[in-house]
């Protein structure tokens, strides 16, 4: 009955330590960013990996969103603040929209004056682009550097335009 108490015991431990390191996001500050080919709102392909060189907020997004329809005045203001560096081609921001309705979604961009690059595959949850960022919930980003690396995630309001500022003011 010990050993049968001990063997139990041990295999508890082992499946609760693989749950807990398969629930560890590999999506960190500081690894190379997955790459993102995903049909524009024209059906033309768009991939992350053509804006190499700037530094890139990806934002995932759903029009279902009440949090993301929430934030897209704010990015608006914020891709405004950085007009200056868009205009120069150091930063970009790339939304990537989670929904299943294309009507919904343009919609959404001409409603909220959207004028930064938006992509979708219009597969929901089922996104490969969510698996591979490990998407569990929205609104959620990622920053990436001229290299695709990332440098920051899943900042919004005031601690994302704080830290573009910072960024942008260490570059000079």
């Amino acid at each position: 009955m010990t050993n049968m108490r001990a063997f139990f015991s041990f295999l508890s431990v082992i499946i609760l330590t693989g749950l807990m390191t398969a629930q560890q996001s590999r999506i960190t500050v500081g690894q190379q960013a997955p790459d993102i080919v995903l049909p524009q709102t024209d059906g033309t392909s768009f991939s992350l990996s053509s804006l190499n060189g700037k530094v890139v907020l990806i934002d995932f997004w759903a029009t279902w969103c009440a949090p993301c329809v929430e934030e897209q005045p704010e990015l608006k203001t914020l891709y405004n603040t950085f007009s200056e560096q868009v205009k120069n081609k150091e930063f970009e921001i790339l939304g990537v929209s989670l929904d299943r309705s294309k009507e919904n979604w343009q919609k959404a961009i001409e409603r909220f004056g959207i004028n930064w690059i938006q992509v979708s595959d219009l597969k929901f949850w089922k996104s490969p682009v969510a698996k591979a960022y490990e998407i569990e919930e929205l609104p959620f980003n990622v920053i990436t550097d001229g290299q695709g690396k990332i440098i920051a995630k899943n900042l919004h309001g005031k601690e994302l335009e704080d830290f573009l500022h910072q960024y942008f003011n260490q570059k000079k």
